[in-house]
């Protein structure tokens, strides 16, 4: 099981449909068979607690490191640029898109079975 981080537009936009989106992405991980981290799921805890933004920034990138992916999801988005940049720079992988996504999960399972079967 691979652990997928989602990286999208949070405030560029509608802010309730760019947490939807990210909640749909995160239901098809699963459905996948991996754990997606979703961070837009913080604005739920926000409206509970006001926390400035680099605090869920620090967050959200120290959890990042600890992925074996990340999904960037369509949108302008100055956080998850940040994101996939720490990403680049700590040899993540970085799917532009579910369907690339699918496709790198699709490949590193062939691969998996391949090694196994030698």
């Amino acid at each position: 099981m691979k652990v997928i981080y989602i990286a999208s537009p949070y405030t560029h936009g509608d802010t309730a449909d760019n947490v939807r989106r990210q909640i749909q992405a995160a239901h098809e991980i699963m459905d996948m068979g991996h754990a997606p981290i979703a961070p837009l799921l913080s604005h739920f805890l926000a409206i509970h607690q006001y926390r400035p933004e680099h605090e869920w920034r620090q967050a959200d990138l120290a959890v990042l490191q600890k992925c074996d992916a990340v999904v960037w999801l369509p949108g302008f988005s100055a956080g998850a640029t940040e994101e996939v940049k720490v990403a680049t720079e700590h040899g993540i992988p970085v799917c532009m898109g579910m369907a690339v996504l699918r496709d790198w999960l699709n490949k590193d399972y062939m691969k998996n079975i391949q090694q196994r079967s030698e």
